[in-house]
């Protein structure tokens, strides 16, 4: 069943959501600075590109403080609008029946845009 979800987000936006982070995801590695973050834009992206059946966890070992100084970077320069779209597209495809379950990947990448630091994705 997650195939076909997959191959359905896949054909209704979700390649070119992947493609929007992974884009991104270069031009960040374009300087030193920016490798940090646009390693956890290829995260965003690999998920984004195939939800159904992974989740994001959070990795024991990643609770020390640089993490969070990186989430909190990640925040303010632009991970609450990333996670701000998600949530619209989810609240937009959550009022039919079928589009429940898309609009529940759209939350899951939602909280992961918002603190991407600290977290695998499985």
């Amino acid at each position: 069943m997650s195939f076909l979800g997959n191959l359905i987000w896949l054909l209704f936006g979700g390649f070119m959501i992947a493609i929007e982070y992974f884009v991104s995801s270069i031009l960040l590695m374009l300087t030193i600075v920016g490798i940090p973050f646009g390693l956890q834009t290829l995260k965003l992206g690999s998920l984004a590109i195939w939800p159904f059946g992974r989740e994001a966890i959070y990795k024991p070992q990643a609770s020390g403080c640089l993490s969070t100084i990186m989430n909190v970077l990640w925040f303010l320069l632009g991970g609450f609008w990333i996670a701000l779209t998600h949530v619209f597209w989810g609240i937009i495809l959550g009022i039919t029946i079928i589009g429940i379950p898309f609009a529940r990947q759209h939350f899951k990448l939602a909280s992961v845009a918002l603190t991407p630091f600290g977290r695998e994705i499985r």
